[in-house]
């Protein structure tokens, strides 16, 4: 079993893909489609992916982007989220 990611590298990669998906991460919480314990288990999901370090990288590249990548442990939470707010139930 691999060590945990530092948690505020892995906090601010969460925001970043939020940011490249669409995922306004505080509209989301504010608006009660994230809550707390689903923001801590995204995070924590992130911090144990052992495609993290590639992240980056594409973040870089892909900073509008219309979904997560396929390996991306969060991808599924980020659609999710992405489909509330634009309304969809």
């Amino acid at each position: 079993m691999s060590p945990l990611g530092h948690i505020m590298t892995h906090l601010r990669l969460v925001l970043r893909m939020g940011q490249a998906t669409g995922v306004d991460i505080a509209a989301a919480h504010k608006g009660g489609y994230l809550t707390q314990r689903d923001w801590s288990n995204m995070v924590q999901r992130c911090r144990g992916c052992n495609w993290a370090s590639a992240c980056p990288e594409w973040l870089d590249r892909c900073e509008d982007a219309s979904n997560a990548p396929e390996i991306c442990v969060n991808k599924a939470q980020f659609a999710v989220l992405k489909a509330r707010q634009k309304g969809c139930k």
